[in-house]
């Protein structure tokens, strides 16, 4: 006679069966991006700490007696870090003025001590980038901070990123209809990885304020009735399609290297050639040793050059 099954035993079976079916192999997380994930957690609550620590320091300055205040007012921040740490605080432990001081030199110091950390943060981030993507922070307005934060957005893995519009989505950059009656409009969107999104922002407010072809395309939409926040969105889009392709179709920057010895073989000056170029002299001078990249510039600066050495004029 065939005895009853134990119902506990068939629930065992099916759990084993369902377990063997939901396996699945982890995401692998030991590539660079990785590193610069792990990097960017300790810089971020680093930078959380110390702007807590100067705020700290400025309430305390706002209550402290006169006699502290007097000697912080009107420094500057790094001013008055450095003569915090400096100060050699004296008195006795219940005496008000004592304690303020001692608190404040305490503060000065961790905030000192974060910043450091930040700076070698800031290097090791740099390392990693000179050596996996060393050409993403030549583009306009894109500094270390950026790019490890949208290599990080991209990820070890982007061969699942096929073509601009995906990685436009993945930024929030996608344009998203938001046309009513006669008007026909696009808005910004609110999907995506949000800290992406806010490096590309980053990007633009820089661009708007530091490149000329920014200004210039800024300053036609708006005659064209545009606000600067549609404005701001088509310029996002922009920024996001220019740095998936140096993500993943990287484009060296052109060779400066003959530029400044051009100029200085023809006796022209940096003040004369910024007249000549409508940019700074300092400008100019970034362009030349390379600390900053501007290939519009560079090269309107050696075609003025090389009229010069054709058919010298000055």
């Amino acid at each position: 006679m065939r005895g009853k099954s134990d119902p506990l035993d068939a629930y065992q079976a099916a759990q084993s069966v369902l377990a063997e079916r939901g396996i699945s192999t982890p995401k692998t997380k030991d590539g660079p991006v990785e590193c610069l994930r792990v990097l960017r957690t300790a810089r971020a609550s680093a930078i959380k700490a110390r702007t807590i620590a100067i705020n700290q320091i400025r309430s305390l300055l706002v209550s402290a007696p006169e006699t502290i205040r007097s000697k912080y007012r009107g420094l500057h921040t790094s001013a008055m870090i450095t003569t915090l740490v400096r100060s050699r605080p004296s008195g006795h432990p219940a005496d008000t003025e004592y304690i303020t001081a001692l608190t404040l030199k305490t503060l000065a110091v961790r905030y000192q001590s974060l910043r450091s950390e930040i700076a070698s943060t800031d290097a090791l981030l740099q390392e990693i980038l000179d050596s996996y993507a060393p050409l993403l922070t030549e583009l306009a307005g894109v500094g270390v901070e950026v790019a490890s934060q949208l290599l990080v957005t991209v990820g070890d893995n982007p061969e699942r990123i096929n073509n601009e519009a995906q990685f436009a989505a993945l930024t929030g950059t996608a344009p998203v209809p938001a046309s009513s009656g006669k008007t026909n409009r696009h808005r910004l969107s609110r999907g995506g990885d949000r800290q992406a999104n806010s490096a590309l922002h980053h990007v633009v407010l820089s661009r708007m304020q530091s490149d000329h072809r920014t200004k210039d395309y800024v300053a036609k939409r708006t005659a064209d009735g545009k606000s600067k926040r549609e404005t701001m969105r088509c310029l996002k889009r922009y920024v996001a399609r220019e740095i998936f392709r140096q993500i993943f179709t990287p484009i060296a920057a052109p060779d400066i290297a003959d530029l400044r010895p051009l100029r200085q073989q023809l006796g022209v000056t940096l003040q004369q050639a910024a007249e000549q170029l409508s940019q700074w002299p300092s400008n100019l001078s970034r362009i030349e040793r390379g600390i900053a990249r501007n290939d519009h510039v560079a090269q309107k600066y050696r075609q003025w050059l090389t009229q010069q050495k054709l058919s010298p004029s000055m």
